[in-house]
């Protein structure tokens, strides 16, 4: 068995935990009450459900999840909503009082608080696997419990779990919009504490997916349950194959084996095509060849930063649906004599291939048209320095006046561990940029920063 364990933490992280299961539920077969739908053809046998639902001894498949939120409303609303009998009621842990948008109050104050009773129930649920892979963590890098709180949480898996996988999704601040004024210092400290903790970090931002849902889904202004339903698709697509199966199968240590080449630059950039609305999705052929394609494409990417600029390193490309090999072999011919898609020249093969049977499922009701196949990429490209950079010069322009500082300091926190946060991610720069250069074969062995 190779059971995942999913981690939601902050609203940000709760909410797209609430997408990803009704997502998976829905690709299962499983009611809102945890019970199999009668009416469909999957077995209680089949190996997917075990990777992410434990069975009770009623028959009733409970998720492995657990949701933590410093503040109970967002819980609540797990609690009493549609899918309230889904999830084991101790698994949904709350607080008292936020962090109000600061990490210190989730890394030191609020958050120290609450950390044992969530190692304990993870402990739980991790006793209760025969083989835990690894852990999915969803949380946002700008709020103060997505921040603060997550990366506390990640520091103790680290000291428990240190061989297991751990990857996160995390939604990183977008360039225009932001909900909050302190998101570049929370986000340059969540960083640099995560850094090593995490084996790899898929980061979305919120305005290039309020893009994508503008453009390709004709929804003039998304909401959160918009942005977040495309984001659980990603999710179930790099789960797929660990549920369903298929003939490439592509498990959580592979994703780091391929797209990770130096420990420090595990940041892949997300992209999923086709993302289409049902009034356009007759008019399109989606085959594998254009699927492919879209994902070259800067409008379909999850964070906004150019690839052209850059140069790949290393590319997986998960299918799901009516997908055979010998078509994906030519969309990546294609890919590779395009002229405009540079690869780094120590890398000579390039992509990582997984393919799925089991097609993409739209929640009913949705934005999204229903497809017979689908393909989500993660692309490690050195482009995306150009997000940190973005980053630090926002940073930079808030902490020369030391504005807001005292709020963290007030917390117990050292104004020493803003420049230590600093110099970590500029040396993350650094590492891109060297990766980058054409002379990167002579001077990783010394350059690069383990």
């Amino acid at each position: 068995m190779r059971e995942v364990i999913s981690i939601n933490v902050g609203q940000a992280g709760c909410q797209i935990g609430n997408s990803c299961w009704e997502l998976y539920c829905l690709e299962h077969g499983i009611q809102p009450d945890g019970y199999l739908d009668p009416t469909q053809s999957s077995k209680p046998g089949d190996e997917g459900f075990s990777t992410f639902f434990s069975e009770s001894r009623r028959g009733k498949y409970v998720p492995r999840t657990i949701y933590v939120d410093l503040e109970p409303n967002v819980i609540d609303e797990v609690r009493t909503g549609k899918y309230k009998d889904l999830f084991h009621p101790e698994l949904l842990i709350s607080g008292k009082e936020d962090a109000a948008n600061n990490y210190a109050r989730g890394h030191y104050t609020v958050g120290k608080e609450l950390i044992d009773p969530v190692m304990d129930r993870i402990r739980r649920v991790a006793d209760n696997c025969d083989g835990l892979q690894g852990f999915l963590f969803t949380h946002s890098f700008g709020g103060g419990t997505g921040s603060g709180f997550g990366s506390l949480i990640l520091e103790r898996l680290s000291v428990d779990y240190g061989k297991k996988s751990k990857l996160e999704f995390a939604v990183y601040p977008a360039p225009q919009v932001s909900t909050s004024v302190v998101e570049p210092y929370n986000s340059v400290l969540a960083t640099h504490t995560t850094l090593e903790q995490s084996d790899c970090t898929f980061m979305v931002d919120n305005e290039a997916i309020y893009d994508i849902c503008r453009r390709n889904l004709d929804i003039p202004r998304p909401s959160y349950e918009n942005l977040n339903r495309l984001i659980a698709q990603v999710v179930s697509s790099i789960t797929a194959s660990l549920r369903f199966d298929g003939s490439l199968n592509v498990d959580l240590n592979e994703f780091q084996t391929n797209l990770v080449p130096f420990p420090r630059i595990h940041f892949p950039l997300v992209t999923y095509a086709p993302v289409i609305s049902r009034a356009k999705v007759g008019h399109e052929a989606n085959s594998v060849a254009e699927i492919t394609n879209s994902c070259f494409e800067p409008s379909n990417q999850m964070v906004k930063c150019d690839p052209r600029s850059g140069k790949y390193m290393a590319n997986c490309l998960l299918y799901r649906g009516d997908v055979v090999t010998k078509e994906v072999q030519a969309a990546v011919a294609t890919i590779k004599a395009r002229k405009n898609i540079q690869f780094v020249d120590w890398c000579p093969t390039g992509f990582k291939i997984g393919i799925c049977y089991q097609p993409p499922k739209c929640v009913p009701g949705g934005d999204m048209a229903d497809v017979s196949r689908a393909v989500c990429m993660l692309s490690n490209t050195t482009s995306i320095a150009e997000a940190w950079s973005r980053l630090d010069h926002k940073f930079d322009l808030m902490y020369a006046k030391r504005a807001f500082v005292h709020w963290y300091v007030g917390e117990g926190m050292e104004e020493g561990e803003f420049s230590e946060a600093r110099e970590n991610l500029e040396a993350l720069e650094r590492d891109y940029a060297e990766v980058a250069s054409d002379a990167a074969d002579d001077e990783v062995e010394g350059g690069m920063e383990y």
